[in-house]
This record gives C-alpha cells, sequence and structure tokens, in this order.
C-alpha cells in the first residue's frame, strides 16, 4: 500500500510539471529608457511569483512565464510598467518613464530617511543626477547654487582655497561653519577630503526643526553627505577622466606704459613739480606683469574609478579618485598647486532576514565605511595687498623688465655689494630684476618672489564608520554605530639666502666680538647669523563617535507613528610636534633640506622644537528624541529634543537643551481638494527650534595662569627687597559662559502641479542667534583681560524659492529649476555698554565694524557727494557760520559730505556705505537628454552688496594703478565721479569713503556641459555598457559691473570683518574641460 501510494504521488507530480511545461515560455526582451538607453538592472518579475531576473549591460533580460500571465518590469526613479504575456509573442521591447513624482519621494534626515510628503521642516534635497551634471573636483563647490538659502562663494581661485559655506545667512560674529555629517558620522576639520564622484546625494537641513536632533552643532545648519553604496546586480565597472585648461575668466587691468607715464607725470605737475617722462608715448605697452605672473592654460585633471554590486546578502561600493589642480598664479613654480587621492570602501551585508518566519529578532543588517584621503597643497597669499605675488604683478612699473639688463646687473654689483650673489634667478641662471625698496617697500619682482621655496602642506586623513541594525520586533529597531575620525597634517618648508630688494632680502652675516681678559688680551669670536632656514611641523586628530539610536515606526490605519531615541558620545584630541633651524647644510639638494642637516645651535637661538602630547580633550555627551505622528498623510507634527553637555562650558552651564517643534497639513490629501486634478502637492508646514553652538574654543569660562610675572618682596629698607619671578591669572573668569543659541521660526509652503512636473517651495525664516560670546566691558583698573560673556544677539530674515519644471516629450527629457534667497542681517545687541564692533583695516583706515541695528559687517566710512570742479564750489562748500567745510580742497578733489551737522567734516561723519554679505543669492539650473545627446547649464550669483577695492597702495606714490584711473578728473566737467591724480592729497580724497565702493553683484555661468553617450549596439560589441564623451566650460562667462579682477569675493577670513573686501584676490579661473565616461 506504502508503495502503490509513492507511484500515485510520483504519477500527479510527472503530470503537474507536465502541464506547466506544456505551458511555460521563455519571454525574452529589452528594458530602454525614453532616450534608448538600456536600463541595467531592472527587475523583471511574474506577477504573483518569486520568479524573476534582472536586465543586464546591454538591458536585455529573458524569465519563463505563461500566457497570461504579467511582467512587473521595474527601477528605482522609473514608472513600474506591467506587461500581460500572450498574443504568441515572446519578445517584448520595453520602455520606462521617468517618475517624476517619486523620484524624490524620500529625503534623509538626522539618523533616518522621511517620505518628502510627510516632512515638516525646511529641508533642500541635492541628488545625484544633480550632482553628475556639475564640475565635481571640490565638495562645497557642488552647492553653489544649487538650492535656496545656501550661500556659497570661493574665497579665490587658489587651487587650496576651499570655499566658504552659510546656511541662512551670517549665523554669528564667531564661528558660522555648518555641522558636517557623512554617512552618519560628525566630520571635524571640513569635507575637503571627500571625492564629489562619491556622493549619492546631499540634504542641507537649515531650519531649526530640521536640525534640533544634532542640538549644539547644529545652530549654522547641517549638510547630510550621503555617499554611493551598491546595489543587488551584476558588477558594474566606472571610470571617469577628465582634463581641463585654466586661465583666468579677467585679468586685472592696469596701466600699460605709455598709460603710467602719463599719470606719473600728471601726478607730479599737480604736487607742483616738472614731469619726469619727456614722451611717455615712447614706451609704448611695455611689461604685462599681470600676464607674466599668470601660468597660462594651467592643467588640472582627474580620474576616478569604481565597482559597485550585491547580491540578496552583500553590496559593496569600491572607489578611489586622484585629482591634480596647478593654480593659474604660481602654479608652475610649484606655489600654487593642489593634489588628492581618496580611497572608499562602502561594504554592506544581510547577517540574517527571517522575516517571512517571525516578527522578532528577525533581520540583521551591518555597513562598514572606509576611506583614505591624501591631500598634498602648495600655497600663496591669496587677497592681500601687501607683497602677494599678484598684489606686486598689480603694483610693478610697465617701465621695468623682467629680467636685469647685463648693464643693470652690473649696477646691481656696485649698488647691492652684499645683496648682489643671492639675486634671485631662474632656471637658465638670468638674474631677475631687482625693484626699488624706496618705491616699492615690500612689495617685489613677482616671478622673482615665486621662485624661491614655499612652504609644501600635507594632509593623511583615514575615516572609519560601522553601523549595525538589528529588527527587534514588528516596527522597532535598534542601531548601533562606531566612528573614527583619523587625521594627520603638517607642512615642511625651506628658506634660503635671497635679496629681493633692499627692503626684502635674507642671507647670513658674521658678527664680531671681542672680548677682554682680565690682563687685557684681546678674544674675538665670531658668529654667523643664518638666514637660511628649515622648519616641519606634523599634526595628530583624533575624533571617535559612538551612537545608539533605538527607533518604532509604525502604522494602525491611517495613523503612523515614528518615535526616535538615541544617545550619542564624540571625543576629540590632538598631538602636534614641530622643529625649525637655521644654517642648511645642503642648500642645493632639496632631499637633504632637513631639520637634522642644519648647523645652527641651540644656544645660539638658531634651533627650536616645539610640541604638545595631548592638547586640550573636547567631549560632547548627547541624549535625543523625535516622535513624528502623521494621520493619513494630511495631518503632520513632530517633537524633537535633545540634551548636550559639553566640556568647553563650565559647571554652571555645562548641560543644553535644545527643543523644537514642527506641524503640516497636506491640503490636496483633504476630500475637498479631490477634484483639484491639476494639482499635486499642496502642503503647509511651520516650525519652531532652538540649536546651539558650542564651537567657541576652550575654557572661555576659565582664565589660564601667565609665567614670567614679577612679584615684589621686603619693604626695600635696607635692601630687604626681594623680586621673585611668579604667575598670575591671564585675565578675569566668567564661570557663566554659556552656549550661543540659535532660535528660528520657519514657515513654509510646498506645491506641485500637473503630476509634479512643476513644483514650488517657499519658506520664510526668522532666526536669533542670542548670547554670541564676547570680550565683556570691564573697568581700566582692574588691570587684566576682559572676561568672555554672553552679550551678542544677531538676527537673519528672510524668504526663499524653488520652483522647477520636469516633463519628457517622447524621447526629449528635459529640466529648469530656479532659486533664490533673500537675507537680511541684522546686529541686535552688544551689551549694556557697548554699540559697535570693530573690524578690518587697511593703510587708508578702517574698512568695516559691526554695529546695532545693522547688518554685520558693513562698510564704515564717508559719503562722497560728486568733485569739485571749480574754486567757486570749493568755496560755496560752508558750514551753517560760513566756515570752508574743507579748507584743503582744490578744484577735482572729492566733497564729502558733512552728516552730523556739526559744520566740519570728522570722523561723526562716518556712517554705513555699503555691505559685503548680499541680499539676494539665486540660481539656474537647466538641461535635456535626447537620443544620447545631454546639456546641462547652472548659472549662479548675487545681489544687493558692495565690494571695496582697496587693491591700491595709496601709501607707494609711484606704482602702477588700475585702468580706471584714466577716467580720473582732468578739468572742470570732465567727470563727477574720480578725482584729480594725486601722490599725496591734502583733502585725503582716498580716506575710507563710498568712492571705493563698487557694485557687486554678478550673474556667473558657472557650469556649462554637453555630452553624447554612444549607441549601445556600438560599445557592446568592445564589452563597454556605456560610453559617454563630453565638453564643460567652468566660469565661462561673468555678468558683472564690478570692474576689479572677481565679484566672487569673502575677503581673508571668509564671510567675517573681510567679508567683500579686495585686497588684489586671485582671481577665478575659466576652466575648458574634456572627458569621458565608461561604464563596464
Amino acid at each position: 500500500m506504502k508503495n502503490f501510494t509513492h507511484r500515485i504521488a510520483l504519477i500527479i507530480a510527472i503530470l503537474c510539471v507536465g502541464s506547466v511545461s506544456a505551458f511555460a515560455q521563455q519571454v525574452k526582451g529589452t528594458v530602454k529608457d525614453s532616450a534608448g538607453s538600456p536600463i541595467i538592472g531592472a527587475a523583471v518579475v511574474v506577477e504573483g511569483t518569486t520568479v524573476g531576473t534582472s536586465t543586464d549591460v546591454n538591458g536585455t533580460f529573458a524569465v519563463d512565464a505563461r500566457d497570461g500571465q504579467t511582467l512587473v518590469v521595474s527601477f528605482i526613479g522609473y514608472v513600474p510598467q506591467n506587461v500581460v504575456v500572450g498574443g504568441g509573442r515572446t519578445v517584448y521591447d520595453i520602455v520606462l518613464q521617468e517618475d517624476i513624482l517619486d523620484v524624490d519621494e524620500v529625503v534623509v534626515v538626522g539618523y533616518g530617511t522621511q517620505k518628502k510628503s510627510v516632512v515638516t521642516a525646511a529641508i533642500s534635497s541635492i541628488t545625484a543626477d544633480d550632482l553628475k551634471a556639475q564640475s565635481n573636483n571640490r565638495i562645497q563647490n557642488v552647492l553653489q547654487g544649487m538650492t535656496s538659502g545656501v550661500t556659497v562663494t570661493a574665497p579665490s581661485g587658489a587651487p587650496d582655497a576651499s570655499a566658504q559655506v552659510r546656511v541662512r545667512g551670517v549665523g554669528s560674529i564667531n564661528n558660522s561653519e555648518p555641522l558636517y555629517i557623512v554617512d552618519g558620522l560628525a566630520i571635524s576639520g571640513g569635507i575637503d577630503y571627500l571625492n564629489p564622484n562619491d556622493i549619492e546625494r546631499i540634504e542641507v537641513l537649515k531650519d531649526a526643526a530640521s536640525g534640533a536632533v544634532y542640538g549644539a552643532r547644529a545652530a549654522n545648519g547641517v549638510i547630510l553627505v550621503t555617499t554611493k553604496k551598491g546595489q543587488k546586480g551584476r558588477a558594474v565597472v566606472n571610470y571617469d577622466f577628465s582634463y581641463g585648461w585654466q586661465n583666468p575668466w579677467r585679468k586685472p587691468q592696469v596701466l600699460n606704459a605709455t598709460e603710467y607715464a602719463t599719470i606719473m607725470n600728471e601726478g607730479y605737475i599737480n604736487a607742483g613739480q616738472a614731469p619726469i617722462y619727456d614722451n611717455p608715448y615712447e614706451f609704448g605697452e611695455g611689461t604685462d606683469w599681470v600676464s607674466e605672473t599668470l601660468n597660462a592654460n594651467a592643467p588640472i585633471m582627474k580620474h576616478d574609478l569604481s565597482i559597485m554590486g550585491g547580491s540578496e546578502s552583500v553590496n559593496y561600493a569600491l572607489s578611489a579618485g586622484y585629482l591634480t589642480h596647478e593654480g593659474i598664479v604660481g602654479g608652475n613654480y610649484d606655489r600654487s598647486n593642489y593634489e588628492r587621492l581618496t580611497i572608499r570602501a562602502n561594504i554592506g551585508a544581510t547577517v540574517f532576514d527571517s522575516s517571512k518566519k517571525r516578527d522578532w529578532l528577525n533581520k540583521l543588517t551591518v555597513q562598514t565605511s572606509v576611506s583614505y584621503a591624501r591631500i598634498l597643497s602648495t600655497g600663496i597669499e591669496a587677497n592681500s595687498e601687501y607683497g602677494s605675488p599678484l598684489g606686486s604683478a598689480i603694483t610693478m612699473s610697465p617701465l621695468l623688465d623682467v629680467y636685469a639688463t647685463p648693464e643693470q646687473e652690473e649696477e646691481y654689483k656696485t649698488l647691492y655689494p652684499e645683496g648682489y650673489e643671492h639675486i634671485v634667478r631662474d632656471a637658465n641662471g638670468r638674474p631677475y630684476t631687482v625693484v626699488d625698496g624706496g618705491v616699492y617697500n615690500e612689495q617685489t619682482n613677482p616671478l622673482a618672489f615665486l621662485s624661491l621655496p614655499g612652504t609644501k602642506y600635507e594632509t593623511d586623513k583615514f575615516i572609519a564608520n560601522f553601523v549595525g541594525e538589528i529588527s527587534l520586533y514588528d516596527g522597532l529597531k535598534f542601531r548601533s554605530s562606531v566612528g573614527v575620525d583619523l587625521a594627520f597634517w603638517g607642512n615642511h618648508g625651506y628658506n634660503k639666502q635671497y635679496f629681493l630688494s633692499s627692503k626684502r632680502y635674507s642671507y647670513n652675516t658674521v658678527a664680531s666680538e671681542t672680548i677682554y681678559d682680565k690682563d687685557g688680551n684681546a678674544t674675538v669670536t665670531e658668529k654667523t647669523n643664518y638666514a637660511e632656514s628649515v622648519s616641519q611641523e606634523m599634526n595628530r586628530g583624533l575624533q571617535y563617535q559612538v551612537e545608539n539610536v533605538l527607533s518604532y515606526d509604525k502604522t494602525f490605519g491611517k495613523h503612523s507613528i515614528a518615535i526616535l531615541l538615541g544617545q550619542s558620545a564624540i571625543s576629540s584630541t590632538s598631538q602636534n610636534v614641530g622643529a625649525s633651524a637655521r644654517g642648511i647644510m645642503y642648500p642645493y639638494d632639496p632631499y637633504k633640506i632637513t631639520v637634522n642637516n642644519t648647523l645652527g645651535q641651540q644656544a645660539d637661538g638658531d634651533r627650536n622644537g616645539w610640541g604638545s602630547w595631548n592638547s586640550i580633550p573636547y567631549r560632547l555627551a548627547s541624549y535625543f528624541g523625535r516622535v513624528s505622528y502623521n494621520y493619513d498623510e494630511r495631518y503632520m507634527a513632530e517633537v524633537t529634543f535633545r540634551r548636550d553637555g559639553s566640556s568647553r562650558f563650565g559647571d554652571n552651564n555645562k548641560w543644553g537643551n535644545f527643543p523644537s517643534v514642527s506641524a503640516g497639513w497636506n491640503i490636496k490629501n483633504e476630500a475637498f481638494m479631490d477634484n483639484a486634478e491639476w494639482l499635486s502637492t499642496l502642503k503647509l508646514r511651520a516650525s519652531w527650534g532652538i540649536n546651539g553652538n558650542d564651537a567657541i574654543g576652550n575654557f572661555v569660562y576659565a582664565v589660564y595662569m601667565n609665567s614670567g610675572n614679577n612679584y615684589v618682596f621686603g619693604s626695600g629698607a635696607n635692601g630687604s627687597e626681594v623680586i621673585n619671578l611668579g604667575a598670575k591669572p591671564s585675565g578675569l573668569a566668567n564661570p557663566d559662559a554659556r552656549w550661543e543659541e540659535s532660535r528660528q521660526t520657519d514657515i513654509g509652503l510646498d506645491a506641485g502641479f500637473f503630476d509634479n512636473r512643476l513644483t514650488f517651495t517657499f519658506d520664510w525664516y526668522n532666526k536669533k542667534t542670542a548670547g554670541m560670546l564676547l570680550s565683556m566691558p570691564v573697568p581700566g583698573y582692574a588691570g587684566d583681560s576682559a572676561p568672555t560673556g554672553n552679550l551678542g544677539d544677531m538676527v537673519n530674515r528672510g524668504i526663499e524659492f524653488e520652483i522647477g519644471w520636469r516633463d519628457s516629450a517622447g524621447s526629449f527629457n528635459y529640466h529648469i529649476s530656479a532659486n533664490a534667497t533673500y537675507n537680511q542681517n541684522e546686529l541686535t545687541y552688544l551689551g549694556d555698554d557697548s554699540t559697535h564692533l570693530y573690524g578690518s583695516n587697511h593703510k587708508i583706515g578702517q574698512l568695516t565694524r559691526g554695529s546695532i541695528g545693522l547688518p554685520f559687517p558693513y562698510f564704515y566710512g564717508y559719503v562722497t557727494d560728486g568733485i569739485f570742479q571749480n574754486m567757486d564750489e570749493v568755496n560755496a562748500h560752508v558750514n551753517a557760520d560760513g566756515v570752508l567745510l574743507q579748507p584743503k580742497a582744490a578744484p577735482g578733489d572729492v566733497r564729502f559730505k558733512d552728516l552730523d551737522g556739526n559744520g566740519v567734516i570728522d570722523d561723526g561723519d562716518r556712517t554705513m556705505i555699503g555691505k559685503g554679505m548680499p541680499d539676494w543669492t539665486f540660481g539656474l539650473n537647466l538641461g535635456f537628454e535626447w537620443k544620447g545627446l545631454d546639456f546641462n547649464m547652472l548659472l549662479q550669483g548675487q545681489a544687493g552688496c558692495e565690494i571695496f577695492n582697496v587693491s591700491r597702495r595709496t601709501d607707494l606714490y609711484y606704482v602702477n594703478l588700475n585702468k580706471s584711473i584714466l577716467n580720473r578728473w582732468t578739468g572742470e566737467g570732465s567727470t563727477n565721479k574720480y578725482p584729480r591724480f594725486m601722490f599725496d592729497s591734502a583733502n585725503e580724497n582716498y580716506r575710507v569713503s563710498d568712492l571705493w565702493l563698487e557694485d557687486g553683484s554678478f550673474l556667473r555661468c558657472r557650469n556649462m556641459q554637453i555630452g553624447y553617450t554612444l549607441p549601445v549596439n556600438i560599445t557592446k560589441k568592445v564589452a563597454i555598457s556605456r560610453l559617454r564623451v563630453f565638453v564643460m566650460a567652468e566660469n565661462l562667462f561673468t555678468l558683472t559691473k564690478y570692474t576689479g579682477c572677481d565679484p566672487e569675493v569673502t575677503g581673508g577670513n571668509g564671510f567675517g570683518t573681510e567679508a567683500g573686501i579686495d585686497r588684489g584676490v586671485y582671481p577665478q579661473a575659466r576652466i575648458w574641460t574634456v572627458g569621458v565616461n565608461l561604464s563596464l
């Protein structure tokens, strides 16, 4: 009976298999996008079964299916398509359309993700598609013009210059840098180590509600960076290469030899002296020092290699990148260069997945990210009027030659007998012209200066992050992570003997000293004062982060709730060691130039060392929670709370609390909106919260002890006075110093129309920074440095717009988006006894300051009222008593306004004359794809700001000048803006005034790119799944009224008191690039 049963079962199984075989068939086909390109890795699944496959590199698939069954074809970012098998067809060509509605459905938030439709905070996203259409050499640059509320400005065009990033204005007079989080790990020291090609997406958390979960570090906004991870499917190898040529988009416009001689003659005549050049026209064009200094067609090259793929249980993304960037000023002398090597590995694994078997302890995943970056750079002064290469090139007389003639070289032997031997020469031994130190002071021949050795900087950065997540129960997960940020950075360099001018030289000298013994015998000793020196320094910084997060996410009917509870701990320490010495043994062998190979002795002060085995450690302990609720995706609310304890504050204020609340209403999901088919999304949201800022240095609540102070003991009678060496506090302490806080309110509106083809976002915000740390006013008799206290308040108010359109017409896909931000900054409080802060200075005086009720910083100076055309106008410029307001003025001089009405032009007439921070920043991004051809362009700009163009040195009389001097006053009616040219003006025409200001608005084509992807039927013959070639232009054009080098200038200290001050800035480069993107 048992055998009979087995036989019956076997017969039934054979019949079943036979029936299936009778009806099953192999269905083949291709999956492509609307442009005709194959989609690699698209899922093709028989609906209702586990039977399925994925497309290969050619977009082809093969799967078994019966007539009447449905194939579900899907891929991320595209609308899924159902295909019914039947009608005798076994081959299908399937075209997927881009999913305009859902392509950005999920956004990254602090410690997780959220559906975009239920987000109640102000968050901007930049996706991989946005990133790939840009130049991606530096990570900060990819944010330029891409989103509202974020101001990104390059301080200069130097390769080593990191862009300055500000979220919703200058948040503090102290540190206003945003917090950078990369794959959940807080990064110290900036994110230059990142290769932009490794980035999947970027989120900018702009309001307090989105950043509150990061508490003490989120006052200036948070930038979340998510790197690329592998996906299920075959391994995909990508290689990208680009090579570019750089030249300044605009050169400084200075006088040629004829113009220079003419202006100099005029200066002598206006000073009551005879002209010194008989025929200025005989000099012609003369030497173009700016062109001689610039590095024409400076190269920039980039390689990127990545391998990504995965299986059901493991995914991986491996990448390596190399960038070399030669500067357009000094790059050809190895004085302004940048190199970066990056290696990254992202590996994820599903340890077990039993979600189909049980609902508790059913899944464990781990993700490991390890990266290494090595950065080598050299740099020069990029925005200075004091002897920088470009600053010197701007001021050099065009009558001088780059190289000295044989006759001049002979003269140098007489003029500079000690310095002649050390005159700087080029590689062929030709001597550079030595400039007159009496005329140029510290300014020198820029090419001679660049020929000197410079300091080289290097950084090695290791980042490792391990994350494990386990599903505890239905919707309940526990996530634990450990991250390490280890960085080594240092520099090394040397100074050799040189002679650039009588004011700028360095060479060895010998000093003799005669010592007589008791018998009157003289002993002569000689000591060499070494000019040659070498220095080396190395620093190490270690930061680690441990976080544990418990989350619960569950939907009950129309109710959805998400709860987050977490703990975070950060520790940071650093070490440094350095040494310097004089007297290089082998000055002509760079490989032997080290501190060890020197002649100097410590006893003579020619050898020095320093270091610290452990700097002041930084600790941050945090506890945080977040509760999010939404009803039917119509009504949303979220509450966040974080408590931080920082080692940077004393016991009185060590802990800070940072709450936030936000709410949203999806109006479109209401029943009364059902008939509004043209409206896809309409959401109103509002938020309020407090964030903190502890990036204010260590021990601001305490003071240090300073040694080297003399203490006197005894009355002094009968020689009883004794002086002892002691120590005293360095100042007055303030144990009540507390956190800087940012309190922000945001109201926003998100809208989408026509299936979200048209999207619109609006935000209004009011961001108040309270308790900025400043020196507290104390009476002079206190006799010590003032303590630090929370005395300053600042407000940033503004509006943000983002609008975009994305659609397709057949195989033509296109998009256009624009964003704009209007921000008003105001300093509102500086303590009870202060009304202003001092800012930056120049030879002509104080340029910027901060005052209550005005933006920080602002330009502070006199207001001009045209040019005196004749003596009658000078004599008519009088006060109420008929006294001349400017008694030293003459025709052609500047007329200044007596704003305070006191009858005298004095400091009381100085006022706000402009500001360097723009009112408006904006961007425009557009592009299309059509049959393998693609085009993208990014425009970016600013408006509502001024630039203080002080590249001219008014204390140096006989230097070259900007061509704008040709517009000077030369007689009555010639101009009412620019004064006559004077070496030294009795009227002080060149005092700090709006005469120096220019409109800083600009519109710049940041990036334009045209590419073509070769047809797959051609590339697959050589085993290439995708091959794209492209041409790209950066800074192709700039529309601006500014006459200086570049309107994009933040000054020497970023957006601090130097904002908008142009002292001779290193110009931005226009870059033409060709490249290739290849996938296997």
